[in-house]
């Protein structure tokens, strides 16, 4: 954003990792309302769903002190997009991979997604969201000028593997072994998912794009025809040895 640019900017540390709000709509006090409530947002979807916190709806949950019934509303709406997610990745996309209640491989995705919606509902509508590397991107960077997201290349710090340029909404999340090292399992198996070094994928929204990179990842050799036959997703994908594979209208998305 240039200086003499309208806008908005806020940092948030939550949920583990960094949330960024890159607003380019001129700030107005819906607006303002707007990023207060994502933030909230963002901090109730940690107390409700961290895995890390015995004291989460998710965790006691799991540990049978609770029912479903029991918990807020978002958590039956959570379960039921990953039983979704599920479903659509013939199961590569779990919520038990490592045999406890786990939907975080859904929740930053759907959480960012959200907070997203509720600034576009303010009227905030050239916006970036970005939780912690998974993006909702909405509108332009500025009137004449497309978002354009660097992707880390995993195995070349410091170095980008593409540049995705969105001219429309766009979202888009990256699995990987870089950050967080070998942190995916393969659901099936029960050990970590190996065969990429990261796999980034674009698609129209955040909720699904970023359980489908997931799923992506963890299946591993399957992937590249999958993501083919997903309508609107394309995937680029780097392997451990360096190779590279893209979808055949990943092109599309790069600068």
């Amino acid at each position: 954003m240039h200086d003499t640019d309208p806008g908005l900017r806020h940092i948030e540390h939550v949920m583990g990792t960094v949330f960024s709000f890159d607003i380019r709509d001129k700030p107005t006090p819906a607006i303002h309302r707007a990023l207060a409530e994502a933030v909230r947002h963002l901090h109730r979807v940690d107390a409700v769903f961290s895995t890390y916190r015995p004291d989460s709806h998710i965790s006691r949950l799991d540990r049978g002190e609770i029912r479903l019934q029991d918990c807020p509303p978002e958590v039956h709406e959570v379960l039921s997009l990953c039983a979704q997610a599920t479903h659509a990745s013939d199961g590569w996309f779990s919520i038990v991979p490592a045999g406890t209640l786990d939907p975080s491989g859904l929740v930053k995705g759907w959480a960012t997604e959200a907070a997203s919606q509720l600034l576009h509902d303010a009227g905030a509508h050239h916006t970036c969201v970005n939780g912690g590397g998974d993006l909702q991107l909405r509108g332009r960077a500025a009137p004449n000028a497309p978002w354009r997201i660097g992707i880390a290349h995993p195995m070349r710090p410091g170095e980008l593997a593409t540049v995705i340029t969105a001219h429309h909404d766009l979202a888009v999340a990256t699995s990987g072994t870089a950050e967080r090292g070998a942190h995916i399992l393969d659901p099936h198996r029960g050990t970590p998912a190996t065969a990429y070094a990261s796999l980034t994928l674009v698609g129209p929204r955040l909720t699904p794009t970023d359980t489908y990179a997931t799923a992506a990842f963890a299946r591993g050799d399957g992937a590249q025809s999958w993501v083919e036959a997903l309508e609107g997703y394309e995937a680029l994908a780097v392997l451990p040895d360096g190779r590279e594979w893209r979808t055949s209208g990943f092109h599309r998305h790069e600068s």
